[in-house]
């Protein structure tokens, strides 16, 4: 066990690695976080620590424990500098989200629960995909990446691998790629547009 130790001492200071620039952006004034997406990872995130724990996910849970801080920190910043329109879509969205959490305590059962609030989790990034769509420069695609590797170190620490402890750092890994993805893309295209 002690190697999935290290795996998860290494994935924390990735997670540190993304998210110190992140909050300092912020604070700047250059990134600016749909607060929607943040309230709801963060709310999801805790749910999700407290199930690996209960599942016996060992260390890599630590990860996913160190996570809900950060995103509760972030959450709350972005209700200060974040971005400030809310579309329809994203109303509904974060109603829906917040409406399907407490269905997880009628599950009674980690499997559903951990199922249900991936799938919140991953709603919740429509809002951040559409206001990066418009907005490629008020996300940081390194953020993201690191993200990415983090949820993959996360999937290495888990002292137990099931689909409890699996699911949400691997449905988290590749809507973090998907952000990447789009962001380097509609930075490319609209620099393209901006020469033309």
């Amino acid at each position: 066990m002690a190697d999935k130790d290290i795996i998860a001492a290494v994935t924390l200071l990735i997670a540190l690695l993304s998210y110190v620039p992140y909050v300092m952006s912020i604070c700047r004034g250059k990134t600016k976080p749909h607060a929607f997406s943040w309230i709801i990872w963060a709310a999801v995130t805790a749910i999700v620590f407290v199930a690996q724990m209960v599942d016996g996910g060992g260390s890599g849970a630590w990860v996913t424990g160190f996570s809900t801080a950060c995103l509760t920190l972030i959450a709350l910043l972005s209700l200060w500098r974040g971005e400030m329109s809310r579309t329809r879509s994203d109303w509904i969205v974060f109603c829906g989200a917040f409406a399907a959490i407490p269905l997880w305590l009628l599950t009674k059962d980690p499997f559903w629960s951990v199922c249900l609030v991936t799938a919140i989790d991953a709603v919740a990034y429509i809002p951040t995909l559409r206001k990066s769509w418009h907005k490629p420069y008020e996300e940081m695609a390194y953020k993201s990446a690191l993200t990415a590797v983090k949820h993959a170190g996360t999937l290495l620490a888990l002292h137990n691998l099931s689909i409890v402890t699996v699911i949400y750092p691997l449905v988290s890994l590749i809507m973090e790629v998907i952000v990447v993805t789009m962001l380097l893309a509609r930075r490319w295209f609209v620099g393209k547009e901006r020469s033309a």
